[in-house]
């Protein structure tokens, strides 16, 4: 069963944009894409608040996501979000197995 957490990075004077540029640029975010078992790892801005970045970080099994966790990458991470005075927020959810319902996929346009 995957699991998908969503954490929202916030700061002020456009922090948690720059937090995701040196992400990127480090190959921070390209190094934890690379990871076993990693199956997402992509930001998102909402429209309705700059100073917000999404992340959507999904893995395969919680024991995936506990070796990231205990990977040094968490430490870079963590610097850089004090670098930037970062808040954040989580949710997180896991995988229903049975897929997307018929009666749901109606309303998918492909």
């Amino acid at each position: 069963m995957a699991i998908t957490v969503n954490l929202y990075y916030t700061g002020e004077n456009g922090a948690a944009r720059k937090f995701v540029e040196e992400m990127e640029a480090s190959g921070t975010a390209d190094a934890i894409r690379a990871e076993e078992g990693n199956v997402r790892y992509r930001y998102f801005q909402p429209l309705d608040d700059p100073e917000t970045i999404l992340l959507i970080d999904a893995w395969e099994s919680q024991e995936a996501l506990d070796v990231h966790h205990a990977s040094p990458m968490m430490t870079k991470i963590a610097e850089l979000r004090d670098k930037y005075d970062l808040h954040m927020t989580a949710e997180r959810y896991r995988t229903d197995e049975a897929g997307l319902p018929a009666h749901d996929q109606a309303f998918i346009r492909q």
